[in-house]
């Protein structure tokens, strides 16, 4: 639930938890991959890889209730220390927020891109307390907390403290967060904003706090990428590309330069993967050149531009792509795998581009009638063409008749 901070000096905490810090366990060590990689395993550091998501609300749509008017807004009184009633805030009844003290006014509310520091206490239905964290610093609008956090946040004034009831679907979902939070566990916030201040300029960002920012955002990606919240995955890479994108007046070392381009390859492969669990194959496919571009022999680029084509059926593409994969890395037994079943499936491709060549060529198949080929003898293969010259023999000569007869 925590997430790290986006101002680049610090005051930064964990990315949410899934039980066992923000990496996930299962990547073999190394640029190599083992003989054992499915290939659904993401891209993550050297020391450390199918759900309708179409529900999921996008940030735009929070509502902002109106501001009271001014003379309401001034002369608050009694009646401003009076609870507020529920507020549903996407309609479904699954997002409730509730004012417990008012804040310091509408005008007051962060703005999507800024960062945010609020105190939060997190709980369960029955009470027990999951999470306190006194600063947690984020950027309101980047999925780099909890969705009900992230879309609530927009509605809070500065200093206002509130209470957000949650369906389990924009917390921990189904999977739920090992040991403490148990599988579609709707959650309680108690929280208040602190602070909203504008994020860093990423032009003026060092090369160590711009790799630091995109490797943040890379890592919120892989742990949506674990929950099966593959859209959001994307929107995390895509953030971390543009921060890696952008451009800069700072110098940057060789070695920084380096790391930047190892983290934008690192995204771009895990973006494809998240694409591909979408069927976004023409999406994928850029992604997978982009690597490409860089490391021409980047075995998961290669591999999964490989299953991109043969997902569009374009079986000869996809065989020496794969090939090549090989190639790189012949033990490795999920590309064996692949390549065999696009070769069988190329074969029978062409069998039927085949048979429906001949079947348009008025040619019945040699394994429709075997018995049938075998019995002709030579001799009797060219009866059409000779019953339509005689045809036309017989035409010419009726034709003549008629012209003699006319003189």
């Amino acid at each position: 639930m925590a997430s790290s901070g986006e101002g680049p000096s610090g005051g930064s905490s964990c990315p949410p938890s899934t039980g066992s810090g923000s990496e996930p366990a299962a990547v073999a060590e190394g640029a190599q991959l083992d003989s054992t990689e499915d290939f659904e395993v993401l891209e993550e550091e050297e020391d450390d890889e199918e759900e309708d998501l179409s529900e999921l609300p996008p940030l735009e749509d929070v509502g902002r209730p109106p501001a009271p008017p001014r003379d309401q807004a001034q002369d608050r009184g009694e009646a401003a220390e009076e609870p507020q009633e529920w507020l549903d805030v996407l309609g479904s009844g699954l997002l409730k927020k509730k004012t417990l003290v008012p804040g310091q006014g509408v005008d007051t509310r962060p703005r999507k891109g800024q960062v945010v520091t609020v105190r939060l206490k997190a709980s369960l239905e029955d009470g027990t307390v999951v999470e306190e964290n006194p600063a947690l610093t984020f950027t309101l609008g980047d999925c780099d907390v909890l969705q009900a956090l992230d879309l609530c946040g927009q509605l809070l004034e500065m200093g206002e403290k509130a209470l957000i009831v949650s369906d389990a679907k924009y917390c921990y979902g189904a999977q739920g967060r090992s040991p403490d939070i148990p599988p579609n566990a709707a959650l309680t916030l108690e929280v208040e904003l602190l602070e909203a201040r504008d994020a860093p300029d990423l032009e003026l960002l060092s090369g160590k706090e711009k790799i630091e920012l995109a490797n943040r955002k890379r890592e919120r990606g892989n742990y949506f990428y674990q929950q099966a919240d593959y859209v959001l995955a994307i929107n995390s890479y895509d953030i971390a590309l543009k921060i890696i994108g952008s451009s800069s007046k700072v110098d940057f070392s060789p070695d920084e330069e380096s790391e930047l381009l190892d983290v934008k390859v690192k995204c771009l492969n895990n973006l494809a993967a998240s694409q591909l669990k979408l069927d976004h194959y023409e999406a994928a496919l850029k992604s997978c050149n982009l690597v490409l571009e860089h490391q021409p022999e980047n075995i998961k680029a290669l591999f999964r531009k490989g299953k991109v084509l043969a997902q569009q059926g374009e079986y000869r593409e996809a065989i020496p792509i794969l090939k090549a994969a090989l190639k790189l890395e012949p033990s490795n037994k999920t590309i064996h795998a692949e390549l065999s079943k696009l070769v069988k499936k190329h074969a029978d491709q062409k069998n039927v581009e085949t048979e429906m060549y001949r079947k348009m060529l008025g040619n019945p198949s040699a394994a429709g009638a075997p018995g049938k080929c075998k019995d002709k003898l030579p001799w009797s293969i060219p009866w059409k063409w000779l019953f339509g010259a005689t045809a036309i023999a017989l035409g010419g000569v009726a034709l003549s008749v008629v012209i003699a007869a006319r003189n």
